[in-house]
């Protein structure tokens, strides 16, 4: 069997690996490797595999046994072809060591410059340079780069000793203290060092180097570097990969200097260089904002031929890769090298017109523009930000769950009566509560933002803010609120004082940020055009229909309105219940709730009814000639009579009913269990009535704007069913009713009726619920809550907890749990589809809009997903996205 190679050479024109072995050497290991093959002045060096770091922390933390005289191989080669040893007192090598996993952590691990200096060393380094300065600031920054990275010994404490020295010597730069001044400054880390270790600093560029490679390795799994992984959803990589690199120095002196550049300017994706240089300086000294760096501007006029270079080659690097690039370069005595390059960290504004413009330049084809761009720069553009540098400076309180994104600031309110007030006196508000309830709703929508200290992802608050595009932070622990106050870590807030939140990171900040909204431009635009194309284009195997469709969750006119132009294809779920919290409406439904028999409840529907045909009126002309599924009445009833003696005593008056009785009928609508109560598909069974008038105001509203020439396809969905004979008594019921409509209206009009699959039930039994079903919509909230058995309302309390010690990958009421619940839909549309080939299938859930979710929904064969007016534009990406991926190939 082949021994396994652990160690690639770079250097001298020729490399071992190349750009494609990034799972092995890391991004950047591959990239230098590459660079040398394209024949860029790249300092030499080799490279420690990931598969290194893999086995690493497999085997205790203990290293393949052939690694020692891999590195000791590649050294030997490496000082041959630089003509310089390592630890030589008369000519020493110098070597950096860095860490590069095969995704970009940008200053997530350790990295160790001027390795190979000790007290010998430094006096060869002075002989060969004539640069005594230059020698020992190379000393000192070693020590202290060894000493904070390897040996962990407190970084500050080493400014203090440089701050201290600078004070004395009545300077502000490192580069104004002279070689004397650097070389009692050498001699003081030395005793910092020791103090911390009990040990002397290490002689032997030996021990250097393996306790090097030993820290970078170690700092895979340091905490910051973890977090990173786990923000941006980094998994399944071996490790990282550790570099070790020639030394080039750019604190030679005013002919040298170093930079970071990018090919194009990261903020906006415009195509002009853009960068930053310092002369006579190491690049942690940019990296670190130890010194404030000069526009690469600058560079030009100081060295006009390397500037020009440096031009040629980020037109080269851009060209190969094709794509923006992050650069690192170092001029050593008027000598260009390039240390380092990478796919460009870009906003999401710069995303969008970086690979829009590469397609005009013909470096990138369209699909290759697509994949380009993330869901989440998408959704960078479609929320108000706190501006960049404001954030520096703003104090955070306290952190929950993201979960509705955008930022907001405001003045606290804890009643949504009184953020209505508040908002038409001309105030901004933030809702703050313990968790919202539907009774909250007209206080949710005015206000900017809304907190609050319990829930979770699909709580209310969640899943109303994410509808509604108003930013929210739920579930945050670390605030009580009592009252009108709201106490967090022992600081009281009350009622007016400002805060702000970010909704997409989940951070709750102590006042009033600057907030910054992006605009959607041209090439946004033109960019999800290229998207749709697409999807829509999409061709899968045992499906008649091509594409792959994006609709929108909307109860209202104003959202449809909102998610059309945001490019929905339809509505994919209109809650009828939220209509019902509308002035006017509430107290009508109250009072249907309490009546005493059949007769009164449908006697006080009546009135309701024309309200209703009127809100679907709306949302058909605001969708006219798209599908709009709408959802009959799903919540308990129990959320809709009053909480507060007050209001129960308002509605008293109002319907005659002696407050005593109607106590006791509100208390008769409690349960204990009610998300698994008398909800959804049970009421329509037990209070028929309720059905009918829905679908009666459905079906007038759609008859009476078709007559307008509003082009109508109404879907009435039947929420919650586990067994399909609830399904057929209640389709039945509608048929009915629409038969009425229809002869007094003297008219027909197309209609599908339908129903949610959201009971694991239903999927189970879908063959025989397809018999008397148009279309399934799979409510994947619910369907996770009972395929689980987690409460979505309380799962926030521990499912954080669960993440963190890995019994969850992922928290499922946001990213669809395919394993076990997506076994459930799987099997859904495949017993659906095996009675009928071309039912509609589609999601409804809050997974509707989350993109490997939106892939797996391509996968099993739905037709569309649906999710909410302001995340219809990811939706769109990550649907084509999907469709790229999982393209069938012919």
């Amino acid at each position: 069997m082949a021994k396994t190679k652990y160690v690639y050479f770079f250097g001298g024109g020729k490399a071992e690996g190349n750009t494609t072995m990034k799972n092995i050497l890391g991004g950047k290991g591959a990239n230098l490797a590459e660079m040398t093959n394209l024949g860029i002045p790249v300092p030499p060096g080799f490279t420690l595999s990931t598969e290194v770091c893999d086995a690493y922390y497999k085997n205790g933390l203990k290293y393949p046994v052939t690694l020692k005289a891999e590195v000791e191989e590649n050294l030997k080669k490496l000082e041959d072809l630089v003509g310089k040893k390592l630890g030589d007192p008369k000519d020493p090598l110098l070597v950096s060591v860095r860490s590069g996993a095969a995704v970009s952590m940008p200053g997530m691990m350790d990295t160790v410059l001027n390795l190979g200096l000790n007290e010998e060393a430094v006096q060869g380094l002075i002989n060969m340079t004539g640069n005594e300065r230059l020698a020992w600031d190379a000393y000192r920054r070693f020590i202290q780069m060894y000493g904070d990275v390897v040996m962990e010994v407190p970084r500050e404490e080493f400014e203090d000793v440089l701050s201290s020295v600078k004070n004395k010597k009545k300077v502000l730069l490192d580069t104004d203290l002279s070689a004397e001044d650097l070389k009692q400054i050498v001699q003081q880390f030395k005793k910092v060092y020791k103090k911390h270790t009990k040990k002397d600093f290490p002689e032997k560029p030996e021990e250097q180097l393996w306790g090097s490679i030993n820290a970078v390795f170690g700092s895979w799994n340091n905490p910051r570097a973890k977090k990173y992984r786990q923000i941006n959803d980094i998994t399944g990589l071996l490790g990282t990969a550790v570099n070790v690199q020639a030394m080039v120095f750019g604190n030679y002196g005013d002919d040298s200097g170093t930079g970071v550049c990018f090919t194009r300017d990261p903020s906006t994706g415009k195509n002009v260089f853009y960068g930053e240089y310092l002369t006579n300086a190491q690049g942690e000294d940019v990296v670190a904002g130890i010194r404030t760096p000069m526009p690469i501007s600058n560079l030009k006029k100081q060295q006009p031929q390397n500037y020009e270079k440096l031009e040629q080659l980020r037109a080269k690097l851009e060209k190969h890769y094709a794509d923006m690039q992050d650069m690192e370069f170092t001029i050593q005595q008027n000598n260009l090298y390039i240390l380092q390059t990478r796919t460009g960290k870009r906003t999401g504004l710069a995303a969008i017109n970086v690979a829009v413009d590469m397609v005009e330049e013909k470096l990138i084809t369209i699909e290759q523009a697509v994949m380009r761009v993330t869901p989440d720069q998408i959704d960078q553009l479609l929320h108000p930000m706190i501006e960049p540098k404001g954030r520096k400076t703003l104090k955070v309180l306290a952190k929950g769950l993201n979960a509705s994104p955008g930022a907001a600031a405001g003045q606290i309110v804890f009643e949504a009566s009184e953020a209505e007030k508040w908002v038409a006196e001309g105030k901004d508000v933030l809702l703050v509560r313990r968790e919202t309830s539907p009774e909250d709703i007209g206080g949710m929508h005015v206000a900017k933002g809304i907190l609050t200290s319990t829930g979770g992802m699909t709580s209310h608050a969640a899943v109303v803010a994410r509808g509604m595009g108003t930013p929210c932070v739920a579930g945050c622990k670390d605030i009580i609120i009592s009252g009108k106050t709201a106490v967090v870590k022992g600081t009281k807030y009350k009622e007016g004082d400002w805060l702000t939140l970010d909704g997409s990171t989940g951070e709750v900040f102590e006042g009033q940020a600057k907030l910054i909204k992006p605009g959607i431009t041209k090439n946004f635009k033109k960019f999800l055009g290229w998207a749709d194309d697409i999807r829509k284009a999409a061709v899968r195997d045992g499906l008649k229909d091509k594409g792959f469709n994006v609709r929108t969750n909307a109860d209202q006119p104003i959202d449809a309105k909102i998610a059309r132009e945001y490019g929905a294809e339809g509505i994919g779920l209109c809650r009828t219940e939220h209509m019902f919290f509308d002035k006017g409406k509430l107290d009508i439904f109250q009072e249907m709730i309490v009546a005493e028999d059949v007769e009164q409840r449908k006697k006080v529907l009546k009135r309701l009814a024309g309200l209703q045909k009127s809100d679907f009126a709306g949302i058909f002309k605001a969708m006219d000639g798209l599908p709009v599924t709408i959802r009959l009445l799903d919540p308990p009833l129990h959320e809709f009579v009053p909480k507060t003696k007050a209001d129960v005593k308002i509605l008293a008056e109002k319907t005659g009913v002696p407050i005593k009785k109607l106590t006791d009928k509100i208390a008769s609508l409690h349960e204990l269990n009610p998300m698994l109560g008398h909800r959804g598909c049970r009421l329509g069974i037990t209070y028929p009535e309720v059905y009918d008038m829905q679908v009666e105001a459905i079906m007038n509203a759609a008859c009476e704007v078709s007559k307008k020439g509003v082009k109508v396809l109404p879907e009435i969905m039947i929420p919650l069913i586990g067994t399909v004979k609830e399904l057929s008594i209640l389709r039945e019921n509608a048929e009915n009713v629409i038969k009425d409509v229809f002869a007094k209206k003297k008219m027909k009009i197309n209609y599908k009726i339908g129903t949610m699959i959201e009971i694991p039930r239903a999927a189970i039994t879908a063959d025989k619920v397809a018999e008397h079903a148009d279309f399934f919509s799979f409510g994947t909230n619910d369907l996770t809550q009972m395929t689980f058995g987690y409460s979505r309302d309380d799962a926030g309390v521990f499912l954080p907890e669960y993440i963190q010690k890995g019994v969850l990958e992922k928290d499922p009421f946001q990213v669809l749990d395919q394993e076990g619940v997506g076994l459930v839909v799987e099997m859904g549309v495949t017993r659906g589809r095996k009675t009928k080939p071309d039912l509609k299938i589609g999601i409804c859930g809050e997974h509707g809009g989350e993109p490997s979710s939106v892939e797996f929904c391509y996968k099993v064969g739905m037709n569309y997903v649906s999710c909410s007016p302001f995340r219809v534009p990811i939706a769109r990406l990550a649907a084509a996205q999907a469709v790229v991926k999982n393209r069938i190939k012919k």
